[in-house]
């Protein structure tokens, strides 16, 4: 009976230290393993791997892109506007034993590289800059951070700037600038049409100058624009050249009566509608 649980007491030991030395490696993982504090030189693949129970540990590393967000750092610019800007590092590790064995802790290492990387770029760099020209200062980013990255067995895929956050008074400086931008733009569309315009008039005015009657069909045309608004008062000058026409072309009667029409209406007289003007007779003075 003691034999039996003594074979049961080191099979459970036996199994015990089996489960312990054997570890599971992911797709995306590679393992490092440390032998008594000492490296092994060859790194574990994805899988199933044993180590030894007591000797050995096994260091995890993800070989994944990490994307780590950059705090907003604080700066003033090189022309002197105070600016808060954050970033956003896209990095991943390519040296599993460099990453274990060189740096403590690599994640907060790149952390505070990117943050000292990012107020060094603000202070090299304008406003204009970094508002309209980042692709620029997102490759001199990631050049700054790619040379400790490297030593540390890590690739720095690319950095991009997030936001860059302007005080208000900035702002409202901005704002008022481009307004005034759009105010000078407008003033100076409207002056290239008046001048156009005015060329035009001058090429019109010369062709009507060589051709009266085109002044007159101007004229047309234009009361019968004002005519088309119901609600306005229509004030039609009756041009010289009509009247002469009329003139000329009214026999000689008509024109005496129209005359005499004319007088009696001035004399306080009321003429007929058929324009003939009544003889008054004169009464002689009697002899005394």
């Amino acid at each position: 009976m003691i034999i039996m649980w003594v074979l049961i007491a080191i099979a459970a030991m036996v199994l015990l230290l089996a489960g312990s030395s054997i570890r599971v490696i992911t797709q995306y993982e590679r393992g490092v393993v440390l032998r008594f504090g000492q490296l092994r030189e060859a790194t574990r693949g994805p899988g199933l791997t044993l180590i030894a129970p007591i000797a050995d540990r096994l260091h995890k590393v993800n070989m994944q892109i990490v994307t780590m967000p950059v705090p907003a750092q604080e700066g003033i610019t090189r022309d002197n506007v105070t600016v808060r800007v954050d970033a956003v590092v896209y990095y991943r590790v390519l040296d599993p034993i460099k990453v274990v064995v060189d740096v403590q802790n690599y994640q907060h290492a790149i952390g505070q590289v990117a943050q000292a990387s990012l107020r060094s770029i603000i202070g090299k760099s304008d406003l204009d800059d970094l508002l309209s020209n980042r692709e620029r200062l997102n490759q001199g980013l990631e050049l700054m951070l790619d040379t400790p990255a490297l030593d540390w067995g890590i690739q720095i895929d690319r950095v991009e700037i997030k936001d860059v956050a302007l005080p208000e008074t900035m702002k409202r400086s901005m704002s008022r600038q481009a307004e005034a931008e759009r105010e000078r733009r407008s003033r100076v569309i409207t002056a290239e049409g008046e001048l156009q315009a005015s060329r035009k008039l001058a090429q019109a005015a010369e062709v009507m100058a060589a051709h009266p009657a085109a002044l007159q069909l101007r004229l047309l045309q234009t009361v019968v624009e004002v005519a088309a608004e119901k609600n306005s008062t229509l004030v039609l000058p009756f041009p010289v050249e009509l009247l002469r026409f009329l003139e000329r072309s009214t026999p000689p009667d008509a024109g005496t009566a129209t005359a005499a029409a004319d007088t009696a209406a001035t004399e306080g007289r009321s003429t007929p509608t058929n324009g003939v003007v009544p003889i008054t007779p004169i009464t002689p003075i009697a002899d005394r």
